[in-house]
């Protein structure tokens, strides 16, 4: 247990029997009363922000959280497993806790996993991932006299846009945090 004093941004507490993350935290010293911390902390399984007050004193229980590469090997069901690079040993990780970055991953890639007392909190993809394009439409000239996108399959039927010189068998980068194609890789 720590004192509120001791909370800073990124630590990882658990706060009304939920694991959150500290976002924020200001020290404010009201003209009356006493002195107070105001936090800002994110709901790790829901992805809700909450504001609490807390007293100077206040004891708090600051996690210990291990993050680690792994290297993702398959999709089995609900689940992704991963394997540590150092101990070769493999995990089941939840599909819902790399969010939107899932669909991007591939057999082989390099992953971030998050583990407190042995349990997986959190995932994270790589922000960036060179995909081949599979699918798409040929240009039509004249159509490029602006910024215009089409779609394209990349990877393992996923859908983006990107511009018009993009041609099927092309490499393209892609931002797993957006799913925006960032540039067309040699």
């Amino acid at each position: 247990m720590a004192k509120a004093s001791e909370i800073k941004n990124g630590n990882i507490l658990r706060f009304n029997g939920e694991l959150v993350t500290v976002e924020e935290i200001i020290h404010r010293t009201p003209g009356k009363g006493g002195a107070f911390y105001l936090g800002k902390f994110r709901n790790i399984k829901t992805g809700k922000t909450v504001e609490a007050r807390l007293a100077t004193d206040e004891q708090v229980e600051i996690c210990r959280v291990e993050t680690n590469d792994y290297q993702y090997l398959y999709e089995e069901g609900d689940y992704y497993v991963v394997m540590d690079n150092t101990t070769f040993e493999q995990f089941n990780i939840q599909k819902s806790l790399f969010g939107q970055a899932a669909r991007f991953l591939k057999e082989g890639m390099d992953v971030i996993v998050s583990m407190e007392s042995e349990e997986p909190i959190m995932a994270q993809a790589p922000s960036f991932v060179e995909l081949e394009v599979t699918y798409t439409e040929p240009a039509v000239k004249g159509d490029t006299s602006t910024n215009a996108l089409k779609s394209a399959t990349v990877g393992a039927n996923v859908e983006i846009k990107v511009p018009m010189f993009v041609n099927q068998g092309d490499k393209v980068k892609i931002d797993t945090r957006t799913g925006d194609y960032v540039e067309r890789v040699k």
